[in-house]
């Protein structure tokens, strides 16, 4: 790489043995002598999405009053971020029904109907991401990133007549196309840095390398020497988290060698216990994010109809039995645990957004991230009043630390129409939307 007087371009790249790393925003690349250097660079807009299986207990997560200054069970881990954060309430997915697991899974993005196959003519629509990457993913060096925390390899029929396609994945770049997802945290780090060549010619050239960063440290030198104070922190900072990480992932795999009886919904590889991988994974998002190497992810929590048991959150029970409770008041409590315990997962990834600078503000300023579920009471199976949280967007204009509650059934398509307009992609409808989501963007009243 040549670094001159003149301003970096926004899509500048590292280049290392089998790898390629992409720069953070740097004031750096604003062109010098006009008025744009004398204010901070301009970020761009990114669009994510998170989702959290089999529903929750609606009384322990709804918040009591307009506004988030006091937080229901499920959302205390919240509090941190609160003023960044709106809940919505009353939003549903009528296109979801009979109500199963499957199309709690694929409605979520879609807000369409599945078609009823057990086989490989399965059909739903483009999901709300891949109209997004459609758009704002096509200057980045991934459109979009589909990632999970389950190794899904079932196929045929999952849930009452409906192919497991509609379960393993949230993403559908067309109603014939689903994206399948990663679990594997080594395969997203080198998804993220990697370059040309095989996977496994990557790796071996990476192999040769103590850590991938070594392969830079020539050009990350020379291009220190170039930046301002402020720039080679961020870069700095950018550098170390990467390292981090990376160490992160080569532990797990140290760790797995002695391991004769791995998690068969975890990949091997990946760090034993469930809240390491899934900060693992979320760290992974904010690499991508802040070197603009995607601008849209979905991530799904765990699968719909999901074994796992939580023993970090104190619930030995395997949580889809737990969803089917039966009104019994101990098990709602169990399950509502994990909810809480999910959440609280989602609350540190957005803490770390905000405390990542970029431009003005920070990435999470920059970012709209919509976690939630596309199942109501998961006892009932029904897909209304769903579990819903918008975060980010201060820079976009949305107002946070609201409870919004909708008078009426609504749809969640109304939601993803809105959020796809917040990030520059203006659309006339999507699916079954009936218009924009315009109270996200009000102030609240007081």
């Amino acid at each position: 790489m040549i670094i001159t007087r003149k301003a970096l371009p926004r899509r500048t790249f590292l280049r290392g043995v089998g790898a390629t790393l992409a720069l953070p925003l740097l004031d750096a690349m604003i062109p010098a002598a006009t008025v744009l250097a004398k204010t901070a660079a301009e970020p761009v807009r990114r669009l994510g999405f998170v989702f959290m299986p089999m529903g929750c207990d609606i009384t322990r997560w709804t918040p009591p009053g307009e506004k988030l200054d006091e937080l229901s069970p499920i959302l205390k881990s919240l509090a941190p971020v609160r003023d960044h954060v709106s809940v919505l309430s009353n939003l549903e997915l009528r296109n979801a029904y009979p109500g199963t697991h499957a199309t709690s899974n694929s409605s979520f993005l879609s807000a369409a109907t599945a078609k009823l196959t057990e086989s490989s003519d399965y059909y739903l629509a483009t999901t709300v991401d891949q109209v997004a990457a459609k758009q704002i993913g096509q200057g980045t060096q991934l459109p979009s990133l589909e990632m999970s925390m389950d190794l899904l390899q079932t196929v045929g029929q999952c849930d009452n007549g409906y192919a497991c396609v509609y379960q393993n994945n949230l993403s559908w770049s067309s109603p014939t196309t689903p994206l399948p997802a990663e679990a594997h945290p080594r395969i997203v780090f080198e998804t993220l840095f990697g370059e040309g060549g095989s996977m496994a010619e990557r790796r071996a050239a990476l192999r040769k390398k103590a850590s991938l960063l070594d392969s830079f440290n020539g050009e990350i030198a020379r291009l220190q020497r170039k930046l301002g104070p402020g720039d080679r922190a961020r870069v700095s900072q950018y550098l170390d988290t990467i390292r981090e990480v990376e160490r992160r992932i080569q532990k797990a795999e140290a760790d797995a060698v002695g391991n004769p009886l791995p998690d068969l919904d975890r990949p091997v590889g990946v760090p034993a216990a469930y809240p390491d991988h899934a900060r693992l994974m979320f760290d992974l998002q904010v690499l991508a994010l802040q070197g603009d190497i995607t601008r849209v992810i979905t991530f799904q929590l765990a699968r719909e109809t999901s074994n796992r048991t939580y023993p970090e959150a104190g619930v030995s029970d395997p949580h889809h039995p737990l969803t089917h409770h039966g009104n019994d008041p101990e098990k709602i409590a169990r399950m509502a645990k994990i909810n809480a315990f999910h959440v609280s997962l989602f609350a540190e990834f957005v803490a770390k957004l905000k405390a990542t600078p970029e431009g003005h503000g920070s990435l999470l300023d920059h970012s709209l991230y919509l976690y939630g579920s596309g199942m109501g009471n998961p006892n009932v199976h029904d897909h209304t009043n769903l579990p819903i949280i918008v975060a980010g967007g201060a820079a976009g204009g949305m107002k946070g630390g609201r409870h919004i509650r909708f008078n009426k059934p609504t749809p969640l398509a109304n939601l993803h129409l809105t959020l796809l307009d917040k990030v520059g992609v203006h659309i006339d409808r999507f699916a079954d939307s009936q218009g924009k989501v315009n109270q996200l963007f009000e102030p609240l009243s007081v």
